[in-house]
């Protein structure tokens, strides 16, 4: 009878973890606010883009801290304090804005916005990981789905709110908004007893039991660490960096295509190919997660890196709007696949008892690719930025085919 509670639990504490990505993909949605936001204040775009580079490195950083945090002292306590800093960095965001301050927004958005987002994500990957080691590959993209899906409601709401009572005093909503829910979600949330299975699983033999697992010290001096490491910033720097600019670029081409003028519809066309593509970055976290529990996790990451780089070298010269959005919609579903499949990759690799603390350093490559997408997209022209893209996604290719199952450190020495 307590197992059958613990099954109906867990499925429960899948939901609340929903909730929390969806309120943290939010951050995805930053370039519906880049035209507004250098219209309000008469900031140039470049700069403003470099707000979400900001935030993507802070989170990536604090993600790392948000892992050792959740194999100390829990789920509940590290969402709650994610969910508190989130909320009130948007918040800062709002108050920034109505000041006319870049510096507060940097620091308020970016920094404790970020740091906040940085703790609460990985909370529902690591919880979740130990409640569902039967459906690591199905769970963990359920859960980063909810993250992808947080830009294409933003997508669709944003643009009509901000029209109405303006950008600054959107981000006072959004940030009201965000602390509430994320705080009611935060609170469900907590592991599974102590050596708890599901009803009627074992465990594969192709993956690292929790018993077997690696120790964060064991598992940074191993080569496959540094692979996943590399795999997920490769991927992420691609994706992110098209994401930061997927509205302005979205307008350009409708622009061509359709001939209009008018920036506030521009701006909404732009915002509804951003909201399209997101869907597709949260149902791809969910498709490519499940594939990866089929075919294996390399093989997911080498389909998707390679085909990824054939579509940015042709995406420069598409000049038809259903074609574009059909193609970036394609390469979301890949950068959100590309979360999804890493923690069940890691947890594969290294074992669940520690990935708190293990998947929450190669975490650091989300921050670092956001960084270097941002910069890359922002610095260089509209071919430039793609071609580089396909040709990181090259490297990661072969790193992928590379990749094999790590030893334990001790068998290296023998």
């Amino acid at each position: 009878m307590a197992n059958e509670n613990l099954e109906s639990k867990r499925w429960f504490i899948a939901l609340a973890g929903v909730v929390i990505m969806l309120i943290l993909g939010t951050v995805y949605a930053w370039s519906v606010f880049v035209k507004p936001i250098a219209a309000a204040q008469g900031w140039e775009i470049k700069v403003v883009s470099r707000v979400f580079m900001l935030i993507i490195g802070v989170i990536g950083v604090s993600a790392a801290f948000g892992g050792m945090l959740v194999d100390k002292k829990g789920p509940k306590f590290v969402a709650i304090l994610g969910a508190i800093l989130y909320g009130i960095g948007v918040l800062l965001g709002g108050v920034a804005l109505h000041t006319g301050n870049f510096w507060l927004l940097l620091f308020g958005y970016g920094v404790i916005g970020g740091m906040g987002n940085g703790f609460a994500y990985v909370v529902p990957i690591a919880t979740l990981i130990r409640w569902f080691p039967d459906k690591r590959g199905l769970i963990t993209g359920l859960a980063v789905m909810g993250f992808g899906f947080g830009a294409f409601f933003i997508g669709m709401i944003i643009p009509g709110i901000i029209n109405t009572m303006g950008v600054a005093n959107a981000f006072l909503l959004l940030g009201s908004v965000y602390l509430i829910l994320n705080l009611l979600a935060s609170a469900t949330l907590k592991n599974p007893p102590a050596g708890w299975l599901p009803k009627s699983f074992t465990p594969a033999a192709t993956t690292v039991s929790a018993a077997d697992s690696f120790a964060w010290a064991e598992a940074k001096k191993t080569r496959q660490w540094y692979m996943l490491w590399f795999m997920l910033f490769l991927n992420v720097t691609a994706g992110m960096g098209l994401l930061s600019k997927l509205s302005p670029m979205a307008q350009e081409v409708i622009k061509f295509a359709q001939n209009i003028d008018d920036p506030a519809k521009l701006a909404v066309l732009g915002g509804g190919v951003l909201a399209t593509a997101s869907i597709f970055n949260g149902l791809g976290r969910l498709f490519w997660a499940a594939v990866s529990d089929k075919i294996g996790r390399k093989g997911v990451y080498m389909v998707m890196f390679l085909s990824q780089a054939i579509l940015y070298i042709l995406l420069p010269q598409v000049t038809s709007v259903l074609i574009f959005t059909i193609i970036t919609c394609y390469l979301l579903s890949c950068l959100g696949g590309g979360f999804a499949v890493m923690p069940a990759f890691t947890a594969d690799s290294f074992g669940p008892t520690n990935i708190g603390k293990i998947y929450g350093f190669i975490l650091t490559a989300w921050g670092a690719a956001g960084v270097v997408g941002g910069f890359v997209f922002a610095e260089f022209n509209k071919q430039q930025s793609l071609y580089t893209a396909a040709a990181l996604l090259v490297v990661g290719f072969v790193i992928a085919l590379l990749f094999s199952r790590p030893k334990h450190v001790s068998e290296y020495k023998k």
